[in-house]
């Protein structure tokens, strides 16, 4: 009632504005009146429909019996205008009543904006305070137009207009509709500098958030005018130059015109730079025991004539005070005494180091996260509420956020708490979108396009849980998936997942064979330490591989027994057949220590996995990969990137490793290699060709040559008879076989490949066949493959464009198959032409650990549709019997 009394004071001039109208009306009992001769009998209200009596005669300082004072009636109309619950009130003397007439505002039922094309109705909603159930006054429609049009102000369209009307229901209730007319963009037409000597106009501009209205800025909203955008570019130049040397440098006066247009802004910054500064006596004291001066003076990065820097000083304020925190002072005071010298044109600083007081952790504030619940950010941190203040665990805390990969800005400041002693920590985190639909497409020299999807939601229900429903196909593969990791398991630190697959994997154009794979897997990791995950597993599945055979027609068929695998060319892989059961065990350790878990610039990552199957099921093997990567920053946008990945596996209890389960490397592996384009690979070698009454071999052919003409996967299949003069000249007859399987005559010029050569018997007959053609990929048992990549900016392209590129070079090889694998004995193969003719052929393996290398360049580009990345790809080194890709081409998109 206080409250309320004391607001109605506020309201002193609208109220006798009021009177002022009941007056003239002549329905107000005036204040010449004697009031006080009268006493109130009754008190009446009228016009009310939604708010009860009494609530109305509660704000009033009269009641039945008290006298008709004007000063308390004046002060009653004030208390009631106060509420906002009224569009108007009326007191009225009847004898000895008192009517009070009231007319109620009316109550929003909902907020209409229309015309809005630019700005969501969500984002209008969040600047304006009218809303649905809320009091309808005209003061906040116009404080709401206010805000909508600032708004758009910030969004760069300055001739935005905003019209309130309402439309009213039934019992009184009104929506509320903002009829808004966005208008063009408002743009910045050029940046202008007035006083800059040292850099150039275009140089400074780059340092700037606004940017020029241009074309290519479509997808951009920097090059909208915004005041406080402007504000903020101030002070981005006060920093450039402060870094550069110029330590007096200031924004004399910062102006924006509107063109004669009306669309667009010129924008004028006027500074002084000022004399260029250097560094002078550098000094750190302190009274700390475990932290000597000498130690101290080591770490900051400011040294005496160096380019005076700005940043330098916090940066070397940084540095104590984490040098303060692993002495194991929880709580240091680093005060940088700053001397200017414009004489000498010097800055000497002096760092004062003192233990602070103990300041405690008063509250944890988590905020901007509107998806991700506040537990799951908590967890991250190291310290809690209570706990003494630690920056060097602040700042570990923020990576460990950033590391989530849930949010696209992470900050930690701090607060003043309750009490001197104690200080509020507010984490900001800005969230981004954690869904990903990924699509890749490949383009190899033997497959054409390759093409593949999936979806991952890497934060379900904003709790920090990892689900993958993943239905990929490619060229090679189909994959479904259903993966859940939940990653603090009964509220420890250890996340547990739970893995469902089944895939089937093609590689029978490749490696002739085809694998079925259905199964499920347990997961657990925890911490080991601040930068060492441990992890572990089981997986059990079964795996069901088919073979094929090529027919005499070029077409292949499935291999349905050993028998018949027997009789075809395929090497090592009849014991193979069949369904079979894996039972295996393994481990993960990683140890991560980038500076940066998103974009690294120093560091290094370690992982190392080892797998062991035969506990229980059909198939027995040994299995380690290591997997290291470094990173190092050499200048701001150029990173070195180095890494050595490797791999081993082994059987045991007698077991050769299957075909699935070799280690296949190319594509995304080894950039400028096919999936699987390099190691160990099965050739056919023809060993004799003898064709019977072949007219069309001429007597005075000295040799011929025999070739297959390959499918468009790169497959041998038809063979082609070529016959040569004594010099080597092509006669014009040329021999295929048709679709009866008979040598016919064809006409020159026939594609055909590969290479080999024959001679011809006294009798026609062609033998002694020399031909090797590429053939099925088998996987190794080891791979080894080093890579090297430098990411550096393209010159004269606008960074806000989002386009970067890298140098790579890709070094390394597949190798090594059992020894069984490598036995061709048995692996003769007889096909019949016709009835008289025939060609006999042996399997070959070809098992070169051989280097193979390739370089190139890589352009990626952060599109509005996701991140995009072109592989051009250039092959050093290699084998004739691998396959090769020279561009490859992949993308994803986020929800």
């Amino acid at each position: 009632m206080r409250s309320l009394f004391a607001g109605a004071l506020a309201l002193t001039t609208s109220a006798a504005a009021y009177f002022a109208v009941a007056e003239m009306s002549g329905s107000y009992v005036s204040r010449a009146q004697t009031a006080n001769q009268d006493a109130i009998s009754r008190i009446l209200v009228e016009g009310n429909q939604r708010i009860e009596t009494r609530t109305v005669l509660s704000y009033l300082l009269v009641e039945p019996g008290d006298s008709f004072d004007s000063e308390r009636l004046d002060l009653s109309l004030k208390t009631l205008f106060a509420t906002q619950l009224f569009a108007d009130v009326l007191f009225e003397k009847n004898g000895s009543e008192l009517i009070v007439r009231v007319s109620e505002n009316p109550i929003i039922n909902q907020v209409i904006f229309e015309g809005n094309s630019s700005i969501r109705d969500d984002k209008l909603e969040e600047e304006t305070e009218a809303a649905p159930r809320e009091v309808f006054t005209q003061a906040r429609v116009q404080q709401d137009v206010q805000k909508i049009l600032e708004a758009y102000r910030r969004a760069g369209r300055f001739a935005a207009s905003v019209n309130p009307t309402y439309k009213p229901l039934a019992q009184n209730r009104v929506d509320l509709i903002f009829e808004i007319t966005e208008g063009p963009k408002t743009g910045v037409k050029s940046i202008n500098f007035i006083g800059n000597e040292v850099f150039k106009d275009s140089k400074l501009r780059s340092e700037l958030v606004t940017r020029q209205s241009r074309w290519w800025r479509v997808f951009e909203s920097n090059d909208n005018f915004d005041p406080d955008r402007m504000e903020y570019d101030r002070e981005l130049l006060r920093q450039f130059y402060t870094n550069q040397g110029f330590a007096d440098f200031r924004v004399t006066s910062s102006v924006a015109e509107l063109t004669p247009d009306q669309k667009d802004f010129y924008m004028t910054f006027t500074i002084d730079e000022g004399p260029l500064y250097e560094f002078g006596e550098i000094d750190v004291e302190t009274t700390l025991e475990k932290l000597s001066t000498q130690r101290l003076k080591a770490i900051v990065p400011t040294r005496t004539g160096r380019l005076y820097e700005a940043d330098l000083i916090e940066n070397a304020v940084e540095a104590i005070t984490f040098a303060a925190g692993s002495a194991g002072y929880a709580s240091v005071d680093v005060k940088p005494q700053i001397d200017r010298d414009p004489e000498t044109q010097k800055v000497n600083v002096t760092f004062v180091v003192d233990e602070g007081p103990r300041v405690y952790v008063e509250r944890l504030d988590i905020i901007g996260n509107t998806q991700t619940l506040d537990h799951v950010v908590r967890r991250e941190l190291l310290l809690a509420e209570g706990d003494a203040f630690n920056r060097i665990l602040l700042d570990q805390s923020r990576n460990r956020i950033r590391g989530l990969g849930f949010f696209k800005d992470v900050e930690i400041t701090e607060e003043p708490g309750s009490a001197p002693d104690k200080t509020i920590v507010k984490v900001a985190v800005e969230e981004q979108p954690t869904g990903e639909l990924a699509f890749s497409v490949g383009y190899s020299s033997a497959d054409a396009f390759l093409v593949s999807i999936s979806a991952t939601q890497r934060n379900f229900r904003g709790r920090g849980q990892s689900v993958t429903a993943n239905i990929q196909s490619s060229q090679f593969q189909e994959n479904y998936e259903f993966r859940f990791t939940e990653p603090r398991f009964q509220g420890r630190n250890m996340a547990a997942g739970v893995d469902l697959f089944a895939n089937k994997t093609d590689y029978l154009r490749i490696a002739n064979y085809s694998n079925s794979v259905i199964g499920a897997g347990l997961r657990v990791g925890f911490p080991l330490g601040n930068r060492t995950q441990l992890g572990l597993r089981y997986n059990l599945r079964q795996d069901d591989l088919v073979l094929a055979q090529r027919n005499a027609d070029g077409t292949r068929s499935e291999i349905e027994s050993r028998a018949q695998c027997l009789l075809t060319n395929t090497i090592g892989l009849c014991d193979q057949l069949g369904e079979k059961i894996t039972s295996s065990l393994g481990y993960s350790l990683v140890r991560d220590h980038r500076n940066d878990p998103i974009n690294p610039t120093g560091g290094y990552r370690i992982s190392w996995n080892q797998d062991i199957a035969g506990l229980g099921g059909d198939v027995n093997y040994f299995k380690q990969e290591l997997n290291a990567t470094t990173y190092k920053g050499i200048a701001p946008g150029f990173t070195l990137t180095a890494g050595v990945k490797a791999g081993y596996i082994e059987g045991w209890n007698d077991d050769n490793i299957r075909v699935n389960n070799r280690f296949y490397k190319g594509g995304n592996s080894f950039r400028g290699f096919d999936t699987a384009g390099l190691g160990p690979r099965q050739s056919r070698v023809i060993t004799e060709l003898d064709v019977q009454n072949f007219a069309a071999a001429p007597t005075d052919a000295a040799f011929s040559q025999i070739f297959f003409r390959e499918d468009q996967n790169g497959n041998a299949t038809i063979p082609t008879l070529v016959t040569n003069d004594v010099n080597g000249n092509a006669l014009t007859r040329l021999a295929v076989l048709n679709d009866a399987g008979q040598l016919v005559a064809a006409e020159a010029g026939a594609t055909t490949s590969a290479y080999g050569r024959v001679s011809v018997n006294d009798d026609g007959s062609l033998s002694t066949a020399q031909l090797q053609a590429k053939g099925n990929a088998l996987g190794g048992k080891a791979f080894a493959i080093g890579s090297v990549e430098l990411t550096l900016p393209i010159p004269f392209v606008p960074e806000e464009m989002g386009i970067g590129a890298a140098l790579f070079t890709d070094f390394g090889s597949v190798g090594y198959l059992d020894d069984q694998d490598l036995d061709t004995s048995t692996t003769d193969f007889v096909q019949t032409f016709g009835p008289t003719g025939f060609v006999r052929s042996q399997a070959s393996i070809d098992d070169q650990f051989s280097l193979r290398a390739s370089a190139g360049v890589s352009v990626f580009w952060d599109s509005p549709f996701g991140p995009i990345r072109f592989d051009f790809s250039q092959i050093l080194a290699s084998e004739d019997y691998d396959r090769t890709e020279n561009f490859r081409f992949s993308t994803r998109t986020q929800f």
